[in-house]
């Protein structure tokens, strides 16, 4: 009788595991959704003209800052001969996608301008663009000026100086 009961015990205990699973699927559900990506264009930007200080005559030294907004020149120190040569901010194409926003990193440091010798130099700075600091693209496309301030040691040697800055964009 003992082995009995301990058989019975054991068939009601898989009956009850049998009702209780088909008691918890009866309350399952279910259901699915889609994935979805976008895929955008890249932030991408492209020279298009470069930053120019123009003539400047040195003398005691002093500098030369050239606006991002309108190319407006502030002269401190130095002159300007009567051929001025073109004095313009340095303009970039920036492209991506619709009307994004981005932020513009310009250089942080002083940046070296070289004397076609090699030996003499000049110090670029303060550098500023327009738009300041976000851009927004409209129709996937903007236009960024970028100045700075050139520092012009006292009787800097003649000549033409030339020296490369960065700047980037990326996707706010």
């Amino acid at each position: 009788m003992f082995i009995r009961l301990n058989k019975l015990s054991r068939q009601m205990t898989i009956a009850s595991g049998l009702a209780l699973a088909s008691v918890s699927s009866a309350f399952a559900a279910s259901d699915s959704a889609q994935a979805n990506a976008t895929i955008i264009a890249p932030i991408a930007i492209a020279w298009v003209s470069d930053l120019s200080f123009g003539n400047i005559i040195a003398g005691a030294g002093g500098t030369i800052a050239v606006a991002a907004l309108d190319n407006a020149v502030t002269l401190s120190g130095v002159t300007v001969p009567s051929v001025p040569g073109t004095r313009a901010a340095a303009v970039f194409n920036v492209t991506g996608e619709g009307t994004n926003t981005y932020a513009i990193t310009l250089p942080s440091t002083d940046q070296t301008i070289t004397h076609t010798n090699t030996v003499n130099t000049m110090l670029a700075n303060a550098f500023a663009s327009n738009p300041s600091g976000t851009g927004a693209l409209t129709g996937g496309a903007q236009t960024l000026k970028v100045g700075a301030t050139l520092n012009v040691g006292a009787a800097q040697l003649a000549g033409v100086y030339t020296g490369a800055f960065t700047v980037s964009v990326d996707y706010n």
